[in-house]
């Protein structure tokens, strides 16, 4: 529909007959961001209400929020709540002027006027007064009018009470409620010192409002943890953005972070306002010279390092840091992505990245940042023999090939699965679990290490 049509509706709102909210001064409003989609809102309004039976309007409130979560507090009792969600648009009121008068005007201001019979999809009949149908397969370059707006029409969703009051006058009316379409996710900078022994580690949360309202000078808390939500087939799922983010001037933490049940909470220090359609960045933390460790991983189980590819297989770089306060960190870390940036000597450039899980404090943090350029792996199985109708005997030969400058050491994990015994060799191993050993693999500079053992399996 083109613009002008659009601008007619809005003069029919100015007509008598259109109902408002009632007004109510907002006092306060607080903000609880999940990262699973959800935003639980509290919002603190004086409302002037007559004693005994009256109603109360609140237009300005999500357009995703479930109204089966919808909670208010005064000095009463509250009667009734409905949800009134039939908002204006072009479409709804030509279906409420079926069989009523309609003009629509051209763009060489040619008037057609009549009884609406039919509006579907784009396609509008006419019956003329003096008699006749007047039919138009595209209305592309007409605008409506109408004498009114239809009665049930509204510009915004709008939480309606019947409410018994004790008292008559202004009073603190305090309205509660769950809402879709609100997200925040946390994403991580890094940058490595020339040689990876520290890091430099900031934090950004991006809070991402899709909620169909905007929340002014609002107190926002984070919720970081899993917690577990009965989905409503009409909510709709926001989307998030990864934005990145370079090291900012910010000196103090800006989020106050405390346990809550089994979860963690972040309080921004400050009031924010949280737009509409808006995705908002702010520092969480930053912390230098973080002891970090790099290594070197191949394995073989169903871990998120086994990335072997066919033929020359992979050995892939790990870089470690634990969350602790001694290393300026020591805060729960909430989930999310990890980019990694080392200098080459004139700037800073990217290394990889990770994406991490909720992080306690004191755990060890491990980001698979890439695979080795020039490290390779040669694995053969040399072995596999049935010794008995139960028993079974396997051989392995893993030549791990250093192409750099210096000596590295290679982590390597095999997940062996059940009723394993090693039988030999050729470097201690430690058990890991029942089903997992590793080994520690040394390699020379431009050199070679072979790495051999045979396992026995019985089967009962």
């Amino acid at each position: 529909m083109k613009a002008q049509n659009l601008l007619i509706i809005a003069m029919l709102i100015l007509l008598p007959g259109f109902c408002f909210g009632q007004s109510a001064e907002q006092k306060s409003i607080s903000v609880t961001v999940y990262n699973q989609n959800l935003g639980v809102i509290k919002d603190l309004r004086s409302v002037d209400i007559p004693s005994g039976r009256s109603e109360i309007r609140i237009t300005d409130v999500a357009q995703q929020i479930d109204p089966t979560s919808v909670h208010i507090k005064l000095d009463g009792e509250v009667l009734e709540q409905n949800y009134q969600y039939d908002l204006v648009s072009i479409d709804k009121i030509l279906q409420k002027f079926v069989n009523q008068k309609i003009r629509l005007i051209s763009e060489s201001d040619e008037i057609v006027e009549g009884k609406l019979l039919s509006a579907n999809g784009g396609q509008i009949v006419i019956e003329k007064p003096e008699g006749g149908l007047v039919m138009l397969p595209n209305v592309n370059k007409y605008r409506f009018s109408v004498d009114y707006l239809p009665k049930g029409l509204i510009t915004q969703p709008t939480l309606v009470w019947e409410v018994n009051s004790n008292s008559s006058g202004k009073q603190d009316v305090e309205l509660s409620y769950q809402t879709a379409g609100m997200n925040w996710h946390a994403e991580y900078v890094a940058v490595l010192n020339k040689d990876d022994t520290k890091l430099d580690l900031n934090a950004w949360v991006s809070v991402d409002n899709k909620s169909g309202t905007t929340y002014k000078n609002a107190k926002l808390k984070l919720v970081a943890g899993d917690i577990n939500i009965i989905r409503n087939i009409n909510m709709r799922s926001g989307t998030g953005g990864m934005y990145l983010m370079e090291k900012s001037s910010v000196s103090d933490q800006q989020f106050e972070e405390k346990s809550f049940f089994e979860y963690h909470i972040y309080n921004l220090q400050r009031p924010t306002t949280i737009a509409n359609n808006e995705t908002k960045q702010i520092s969480l933390f930053e912390t230098s010279d973080v002891p970090a460790k790099k290594k070197f991983f191949y394995g073989n189980s169903s871990s998120r390092w086994s990335w072997n590819q066919g033929g020359k297989r992979k050995v892939a770089v790990i870089i470690e840091f634990e969350n602790k306060k001694d290393y300026g960190l020591g805060i729960p870390m909430p989930k999310g992505k990890i980019r990694v940036y080392k200098s080459d000597g004139e700037s800073l450039e990217f290394v990889g990245e990770d994406l991490i899980d909720h992080t306690p404090r004191k755990e060890k943090v491990k980001l698979k940042i890439g695979d080795a350029f020039d490290i390779i792996a040669d694995e053969v199985q040399t072995v596999n023999k049935q010794i008995s109708t139960k028993v079974w005997e396997q051989e392995y030969e893993i030549t791990f090939k250093n192409r750099k400058k210096e000596d590295v050491e290679i982590e390597v994990e095999r997940n062996l699965g059940t009723n394993w015994e090693i039988i030999k060799s050729s470097l201690d191993y430690k058990k890991k679990d029942a089903f997992t050993i590793t080994f520690n693999v040394p390699v020379k500079a431009d050199s070679e290490t072979k790495l051999t053992f045979k396992v026995r399996y019985a089967y009962l």
